[in-house]
């Protein structure tokens, strides 16, 4: 009968043998060689009518390998299953310790594998401290909001002439020299910009343009750094290249608009914000503000979230049988990589193992699952979220619609970790110790940017 064996040979890295028998194969082995001669098509034998030293002579060497590693693989899953062996990957064969296999002198074999042990984890999450910032929310940003709502929800007209900062200009950008020569090959390519866009430097310059004038630009001085960015990236510049941001183009204007904006009325207050019955001025800015909230509630909810990764990633302590893993990062994938490849890679690969591991448990703690109805409300918020968050009517096509996308295996997987990732921030979020603290936007933004996984 075969035999398992395993010992320690490194901090969560053991080495199991498996221990074969010759009579642990052989009946299997003669047992399947009997099948082959009774199916196998040989030219000039019946089939069935095979001699068995032929079939042995054409077959055997592979049948009896074959039949050799099915039983080591069984024995080794077998023990890695009745010791409930929480392993990385799977063993890997030691193949320094594999023998020789020969039909002609069949004998008894060990063969070798490691295996790396996860480690077991305790991860106290009453302890964790965090800032829940409140972001202040300003008269700027609620005048601002306005007006973006009233560009939203306004009527195009197509003036002759450029007369304010509200005017949109549709132009092409033509990449041109200091002179405004045309580069032969160079870049051509339209837009659309506000003029509010170009620096206020600039502006000036642009009114009482008409449509089919031009104007030579310089993308460093036509444009602030952060609209210069924008514009850049749209013509397939390198916004950090300054080489890139002196270049100059001819600015021919092909349309010259202007969105009339709506005045404060109840058919403008609708369109903004469709179903919640507003009457007058002050209650639209009320929901203004209370959208501006929501917003930011839910940013700073992310940082909270984000605050509660780093700290189980920095004080959680975990070892990891290195040596295994990175044995399993030359051979494990699918294309072999040499040690010094592995090495490169041990430290990005061991970072996010860290984090699979430190999820996984606390999924398991907090008894996170996901439900298929969950499934099926993730896919219709996502096609409400593509019509622009608004869903209006008879929404019954919404149901069709997520029962088709529960047929895609790949938005089921992407929709299931999403929703369980959420709903385990959420639990750990509402288990921390959270100060709250005023803020800026712009300070906020700043500690978002600085501290963003």
């Amino acid at each position: 009968m075969a035999t398992v064996t395993r010992e320690n040979i490194a901090p969560l890295n053991d080495k199991i043998t498996v221990q074969v028998a010759k009579n642990d194969y052989l009946p299997a082995f003669e047992q399947s060689l009997k099948k082959y001669a009774k199916t196998a098509n040989i030219p000039g034998f019946r089939k069935g009518m095979v001699p068995a030293g032929l079939i042995k002579k054409m077959y055997g060497q592979g049948v009896f390998t074959d039949e050799i590693l099915r039983i080591v693989e069984k024995e080794l899953t077998g023990y890695v299953d009745q010791e409930k062996l929480d392993i990385f990957a799977q063993p890997l064969p030691l193949e320094n310790d594999a023998r020789m296999l020969d039909i002609n002198n069949p004998g008894d074999y060990a063969f070798a594998f490691e295996i790396g042990l996860k480690p077991a984890l305790e991860i106290d999450i009453n302890n964790i401290n965090v800032t829940r910032y409140k972001i202040v929310v300003t008269e700027t940003m609620i005048d601002d909001e306005v007006n973006r709502l009233q560009i939203r929800h306004g009527k195009m007209t197509d003036p002759e002439t450029v007369t304010t900062d509200d005017n949109v200009l549709n132009v092409q950008l033509t990449e041109t020299d200091a002179e405004g020569n045309e580069i032969e090959g160079g870049i051509n390519k339209a837009n659309s910009l506000l003029v509010k866009y170009f620096a206020e430097s600039f502006r000036q310059e642009l009114m009482g343009k008409k449509k089919d004038d031009t104007i030579i630009i310089q993308l460093s001085k036509a444009f602030e750094e952060k609209e210069r960015e924008w514009v850049m990236g749209d013509l397939g510049l390198n916004k950090e290249n300054a080489a890139d941001a002196d270049k100059f183009f001819k600015m021919a204007i092909t349309k010259v608009g202007l969105i009339e904006r709506p005045g404060m009325t109840e058919e403008f207050f609708e369109a903004a914000y469709p179903g919640k019955e507003i009457k007058t001025e002050e209650a639209f800015l009320n929901a203004v503000k209370e959208e501006i909230e929501k917003h930011f509630k839910a940013q700073s909810s992310n940082q909270v979230q984000d605050q509660i990764y780093h700290h189980l990633i920095d004080h959680t302590n975990i070892e990891f049988p290195e040596h295994f893993l990175k044995r399993w990062l030359q051979t494990g994938g699918e294309t072999p990589k040499t040690e010094e490849e592995a090495q490169e890679e041990l430290p990005t690969f061991l970072g996010q193992l860290k984090w699979s591991l430190i999820s996984t448990k606390l999924l398991q703690d907090n008894h996170i699952t996901v439900e298929p109805d969950e499934i099926m409300e993730h896919a219709r918020q996502q096609m409400i979220s593509y019509m622009g968050g608004q869903a209006l009517g008879d929404l019954s096509w919404l149901d069709e619609y997520a029962k088709r996308m529960l047929n895609d295996k790949k938005f089921v997987d992407q929709a299931y970790m999403q929703i369980q990732t959420s709903k385990l921030f959420n639990a750990l979020e509402a288990k921390a110790n959270a100060t709250e603290e005023s803020i800026s936007a712009e300070d906020f933004a700043g500690k978002v940017h600085h501290h963003h996984h």
